[in-house]
């Protein structure tokens, strides 16, 4: 039977087969140190956990909620992002409680895009911020990631050579998977272009509390005039460690916040009460906790960075976020990513994201999820250790039959 339109037009999801991989060793009895999916084991606060457990014990919570997100979160997100940017929001039209930024993602494409449109996209970059838009009949232009001067030529071309004219522009600083960050006088040029030329901004802020020096990563509504231009979303599942709560938010441009909205109506009411209740008492908190996550996340990084080099794989140390972006050590590069990442779990029980899973331009990289702790980041270490030692000599036949594979 021919395959559905829609579903057509997504590749195979690469990281199942590490998956697959993954759970095959582990019924065989191996030890598989995960550092794949960025699935945070950091417990939520106590704090978080009490506030959820008091309000859903009224039963009054238990009955449908707002899909917009009750108004006591919207004014709690509004009240964060006073505090952390300096930025004003009108809790009320600005301002919608999503189920997660990547629901959030995936509901603007679906309120925003007409078929064939041209939406800009960074390649390498998390994988909803294209797919979202190519499941709602939107076309992708990649580009670049770096954010420097090279950024804003490939958009001056895209306007140029792009036909129609681009819809919207994705921004994701600090960036999954490659920790790049963004500055300040970056976003102020390219709010200016997409002003200039009527072009929507889309910004995933959602590592904005994970960072590693003392410059916290702006948001790009500190620009003035990006909110005629600019939605932006942001998640509680790394700041908070709330990854399975499934809250974010989506703030920024009247208009495009109330085509969200509406779309949303549709689809969901928004998320448990006593979730949003909590999530609200998580935002109002005086910081302590994303402190705490942040430098959890700090001393990991520290650790994994100087394990790995030891071990004989040169890992840069990424400035924000909970991955480390890492180039394929130059004896395996020709394998490309995934029969890298392949490779790792069947000779070293150590489980990693294929960066070809990100876009075709990550393909000479792994992403490293900082979601073990400090032990189990050093045994993996050990483990590549002893793999890197044995696996030189024998490389060309792995070579001949790896590729062989592909």
């Amino acid at each position: 039977m021919e395959e559905f339109h829609k579903v057509r037009r997504l590749p195979p999801y690469v990281f199942e087969q590490v998956n697959r991989l993954k759970a095959t060793a582990r019924s065989a009895g191996a030890d598989i140190v995960d550092l794949g999916m960025g699935n945070p084991d950091l417990p939520t606060p106590q704090r978080i956990v009490d506030k959820l457990c008091e309000v859903v014990a009224d039963p009054r919570t238990h009955r449908y909620s707002s899909s917009r997100g009750i108004p006591g979160l919207r004014r709690a997100q509004a009240g964060y992002y006073q505090r952390r940017f300096g930025v004003k929001l009108d809790p009320d039209r600005q301002i919608v409680a999503t189920l997660g930024s990547k629901e959030g993602f995936a509901n603007m494409a679906q309120a925003v895009t007409a078929p064939g449109d041209v939406v800009l996209c960074p390649d390498p970059t998390y994988p909803i911020h294209a797919f979202g838009f190519i499941m709602s009949g939107g076309v992708i232009r990649s580009m670049q990631v770096a954010p420097d001067d090279g950024f804003l030529l490939a958009l001056e071309r895209a306007v140029r050579h792009s036909i129609p004219k681009p819809l919207a522009l994705i921004l994701n600083y600090p960036s999954n998977p490659t920790a790049m960050t963004a500055t300040l006088d970056f976003y102020k040029d390219v709010v200016a272009f997409a002003r200039k030329h009527d072009i929507i901004i889309l910004s995933d802020l959602a590592y904005s509390e994970i960072y590693f020096d003392s410059n916290p990563p702006p948001s790009v509504l500190q620009v003035p005039g990006a909110i005629d231009v600019t939605v932006e979303f942001t998640s509680m599942s790394k700041s908070f460690s709330m990854p399975g709560w499934r809250m974010g938010f989506a703030v920024g441009n009247e208009r495009l916040i109330a085509a969200l909205a509406r779309v949303k109506s549709y689809l969901d009411y928004g998320a448990f009460t006593p979730i949003q209740v909590a999530a609200a008492f998580a935002l109002n908190g005086d910081g302590s906790d994303i402190t705490e996550v942040r430098n959890t996340y700090h001393r990991r990084r520290d650790v994994l960075v100087e394990s790995f080099s030891r071990a004989g794989w040169d890992v840069p140390a990424p400035p924000a976020t909970m991955f480390a972006w890492a180039p394929i050590p130059e004896p395996f590069r020709e394998l490309g990513s995934l029969e890298f990442s392949k490779l790792l779990v069947e000779k070293a029980d150590v489980a990693v994201a294929p960066g070809i899973g990100f876009g075709e331009h990550g393909d000479d990289y792994v992403r490293i999820a900082l979601v073990e702790n400090e032990h189990r980041i050093r045994q993996a270490a050990r483990n590549i250790k002893r793999f890197l030692a044995t696996a030189t000599g024998d490389k060309p036949d792995n070579v001949v039959s790896l590729n062989a594979r592909r």
